[in-house]
């Protein structure tokens, strides 16, 4: 997964991943407020999800200590991160922050 993970993050197209796992409470309440991101964004980012229990090779690499954690990636660099629950308002804002510099 490391591998197919490195290749998805190294694109020039924005990618805003998703730390979670299925244990989490607070990250069930991510589905919908992703979606709604997507749907603003469209094509100016890509959106994949990474279960920590099952990638913790890339939950060290990445230092993810709280979840849901989001990262923003960018030609494989780490652009912007966000803990918790927050908003497609919120988070729209922050990513097109990143997104236009």
């Amino acid at each position: 997964m490391i591998g197919k993970f490195n290749h998805i993050i190294n694109s020039s197209r924005p990618v805003l991943v998703d730390f979670f796992a299925e244990w989490c409470g607070p990250c069930k309440q991510m589905p919908p407020i992703l979606k709604q991101v997507k749907e603003e964004l469209r094509e100016q980012v890509r959106i994949i999800k990474v279960d920590v229990d099952r990638n913790p090779q890339i939950a060290t690499k990445y230092q993810i200590r709280s979840i849901p954690t989001l990262m923003l990636f960018k030609d494989g660099e780490a652009k912007w991160t966000g803990q918790g629950v927050r908003s497609a308002e919120e988070i729209k804002m922050d990513v097109q922050a990143q997104i236009d510099n």
